[in-house]
This record gives structure tokens, sequence and C-alpha cells, in this order.
């Protein structure tokens, strides 16, 4: 039954025509759903390569201060003697 209402579509010239236009249609319609999702992933990619570089430059600038402390007491007040702390 299910077999002879295909047959009978797939001879009709008409409904090979929009059979052949629906899945033009259908494979731009999943392309362009794929291209999306591409680009959301992309998109939080980068956010988070953003981020990343982000904590990576404020750890850079806490180790960089953290190099430049005064090493004990005697550093510190001779330090703010000086006027360079």
């Amino acid at each position: 039954m299910i077999g002879t209402l295909l047959g009978g579509i797939a001879t009709s010239p008409c409904m090979r025509a929009a059979l052949r236009y629906g899945a033009i249609a259908l494979a731009v319609l999943l392309f362009l759903l794929s291209l999306r999702r591409t680009g959301e992933r992309a998109g939080r990619l980068a956010e988070r390569l953003e981020t990343t570089e982000k904590a990576n430059d404020v750890q850079r600038r806490m180790l960089d201060a953290a190099a430049r402390r005064p090493r004990d007491r005697n550093e510190l007040a001779e330090r703010l003697r000086e006027g360079r702390f």
C-alpha cells in the first residue's frame, strides 16, 4: 500500500520536481543551521579566551607586584625614608 503510493508519487514529473526542490531546501536549511551552531561555538570559545587572557594579566600583575615588595621590615623602613614606596 505505502509502496504503491510512493511509487505513484515518484512517477509523476511534477511530484519528482517538488521532491527535488524539497530536498534542496532541506539541505540548505540544515547547512544554515550548522553554520549558526558553528558561529555560536566560535563565539563561546572567543569569550573564554578573552576571560582567560584577563585572568592571566591580573595574575601576572600580582606576581610583578609581589616581586617588587620589600623583603623585610628594615627594607620597608628604608623605602619609606627615601620615599620610594
